[in-house]
């Protein structure tokens, strides 16, 4: 079966949804030993490992001799590897989880206002009501039972999302030089000196004992989380837009429900369970491609 370029950006950006519901249950297993800035840390460091072996495996260490790609690189590099994770983070030591969740979706608000109003790109109205559709799933599933209670720590999240926002136009426009692999192996290899370099300013600790511990769910972030799915995404906005992409964000807190009852014993919620109705029109909605007319 031939797939076109836009089915294959959609399957990319799903599965990318769908891996990246494990980001909280390794967080959440990984946190109960080492802190969160060295967890980050190592994971990126792993992060990028893999994508040096993919880029070993594929032949693509050439990539790196090319002229002009090192600016884009090193604002990538800022905007997402330092700027994003580093504000997401920050902003958790001063808000809820609950949030925090809720307003990562409006990174896609920002996708809309840069690349579909800002930069013109066409945006359907049936791809539209999917993303209203997805983002009303997804509040559903994230919001906190005592309700969302703005904070300072939000402005960090808010400001994340905007980076990210930015970082992605920069990473699609590097997507049609380089491949994935080269880009991700650079961000990462400008990214996790900066992590560690941030736990040490913030006094946090990693003994010996405890990264090795948790060493496997560290390298299994690394390479999974941090590692594959990031792939996933580079390709995917290489073939679909941001905000169509941006979209499918709401799959990955079904997602992980699904991860944490397998492998936390949490059940869902009667809301939780309402939720699979909007995300799945969401769904079909935003995949749905109008045929030519004859």
């Amino acid at each position: 079966m031939n797939l076109s370029q836009t089915r294959k950006g959609e399957l990319a950006i799903i599965a990318n949804e769908l891996l990246w519901g494990l980001f909280p249950i390794i967080t959440i297993l990984s946190y109960s030993t080492v802190s969160a800035v060295y967890s980050l840390a190592f994971s990126a460091m792993f992060s990028c490992v893999f994508f040096a072996a993919l880029m070993l495996i594929r032949g693509k260490f050439f990539e790196l001799r090319k002229e002009g790609i090192y600016k884009h690189i090193l604002i990538i590099s800022f905007l997402i590897g330092w700027l994003y994770y580093g504000l997401y983070y920050a902003g958790l030591k001063f808000t809820s989880a609950g949030n925090a969740s809720i307003l990562a979706l409006m990174e896609l608000f920002f996708s809309y206002l840069f690349f579909n109003v800002w930069k013109k790109q066409p945006f359907s109205k049936e791809h539209t009501t999917g993303a209203v559709l997805i983002l009303i799933g997804a509040v559903i599933i994230l919001w906190p039972k005592e309700g969302l209670d703005f904070s300072g720590g939000d402005w960090f999240i808010l400001i994340a999302c905007a980076c990210a926002t930015l970082g992605n136009y920069y990473q699609q426009s590097l997507r049609k030089i380089i491949s994935s692999e080269t880009i991700l192996f650079l961000r990462n290899l400008f990214s996790f000196p900066f992590f560690f370099l941030l736990a040490y300013l913030l006094q946090a600790t990693a003994p010996f004992h405890e990264v090795k511990g948790v060493l496997w769910l560290l390298i299994l972030n690394g390479f999974v989380v941090l590692g594959f799915t990031k792939f996933l995404w580079v390709e995917g906005i290489h073939r679909i837009s941001v905000t169509k992409a941006t979209s499918f964000s709401g799959v990955a807190p079904l997602s992980t429900l699904f991860f944490a009852y397998i492998f936390l014993h949490q059940s869902p919620t009667l809301w939780q369970w309402v939720s699979l109705i909007p995300v799945s029109a969401g769904l079909i909605l935003l995949t749905y491609e109008k045929k030519p007319a004859k």
